[in-house]
């Protein structure tokens, strides 16, 4: 299976290579708040092969104790991911925070108070970029957004047109709908090459998408496998969020 793996995504690097290009590739986090044993596996498994990182960290349950364990990792950035991380969809709905659920008013001040709260403790770490919760906004909130500060949007497929930049989440290394463990590797190598060909012909960058808090080993298999692969590649190349955000 590793050999089929490996070969899934070189085939697709390797054309890339042939022709002169190098692909994007970027690394999401979901669901930070505080160091933990996993947070300080998934820094050690991405530093160990130089690729950046962008936790997308909750802001209000997050604090000082987060700032000093990152002190020392120079390729980890802070992205907002909501306020609370809480459901107010109805049990019927699909879980969201940032929907129709509260005044529009309500939820765009907990956006800004989120910002400016990370802003201010992670300083040049903080990028001004706002993750959703489950990957879900209503649009409606989308066009305001840039009035708060933030300059960027993340959440889960194909970038659309948008009222705000998007820098999307492709690939999610969970089942969630199944075992709630980390997906079939070969699975996940289909869609990266999938996505490295519809690049090819249409820009952006691949997103890959991690919970570091409820990895199974699957998962840091799968991760520690894909950045072995890919971390030399001349036709790849792991970029901060924040390369993405300028161009």
């Amino acid at each position: 299976m590793r050999d089929e793996f490996k070969a899934t995504i070189i085939v697709e690097l390797d054309r890339w290579q042939q022709t002169g290009k190098v692909a994007q590739f970027w690394l999401r986090d979901d669901d930070a708040i505080e160091p933990t044993a996993a947070l300080d596996r998934l820094l050690d498994v991405s530093a160990a092969f130089s690729v950046p990182l962008t936790l997308a960290v909750v802001p209000v349950r997050t604090g000082a104790a987060l700032v000093e364990r990152l002190r020392r990792e120079s390729l980890c950035s802070v992205a907002v991911h909501g306020w609370s991380h809480r459901n107010y969809a109805g049990p019927d709905d699909k879980k969201q925070e940032l929907g129709r659920h509260r005044p529009a008013a309500e939820v765009l001040d907990e956006l800004k108070r989120g910002f400016d709260h990370l802003a201010e403790l992670h300083g040049e770490r903080f990028v001004p970029m706002l993750v959703p919760p489950w990957n879900r906004i209503d649009a409606s909130l989308i066009p305001q957004l840039d009035g708060l500060g933030y300059r960027a949007l993340s959440v889960y497929g194909p970038e659309k047109p948008a009222a705000l930049p998007l820098v999307n989440a492709h690939v999610d290394v969970m089942d969630w709908h199944g075992t709630r463990g980390g997906r079939d590797p070969q699975a996940l190598a289909v869609e990266i090459a999938a996505r490295l060909r519809f690049m090819f012909d249409h820009g952006g960058a691949m997103g890959l998408l991690t919970h570091h808090l409820v990895h199974d080993e699957a998962v840091w298999d799968f991760m520690a496998a894909l950045f072995t692969v890919t971390a030399d590649h001349p036709a790849c190349r792991w970029t901060p969020v924040a390369d993405i955000l300028r161009k």
